[in-house]
């Protein structure tokens, strides 16, 4: 999201469960279009309210797995926000080469970007 539009959006990803460190996968990936992960460190729900975010602060919440998707409606159920469920794949497990996994990786990387752009536009050029 920071790499298409900018930051005047406030973005945060956070996760179910805190896993600390970015599957190496994604990294490769994501690095193929100029976003870095490698210093990125995932962490949860709980620890992003204990961290100073307050959930109630946000217009939007964005799930990518239904066990997401159910965290964030129990944890907003009385805030006034829309929580949205991505479809995507999940590429863990699939692919029985480095190379398949890459490109199943690649898959749901591509998927993120088309819900990107099918929701807020094209992505801006970096300025």
């Amino acid at each position: 999201m920071k790499k298409f539009y900018g930051m005047e959006t406030y973005v945060q990803s956070v996760g179910v469960k805190n896993d600390l460190e970015i599957d190496g996968f994604a990294i490769a990936v994501c690095q193929e279009i100029g976003v870095e992960l490698s210093r990125h460190r995932s962490r949860s729900f709980d620890e992003m309210e204990e961290w100073g975010d307050d959930l109630s602060s946000f217009d939007l919440i964005v799930s990518l797995s239904p066990a997401s998707q159910r965290r964030a409606l129990e944890l907003t159920r009385v805030f006034h926000l829309t929580v949205d469920y991505w479809p995507i794949m999940d590429p863990t497990g699939l692919g029985e080469t480095r190379e398949t996994k890459l490109n199943a990786y690649r898959q749901t990387r591509d998927q993120i970007i088309a819900k990107l752009e099918q929701n807020w536009g094209p992505a801006r050029q970096p300025t």
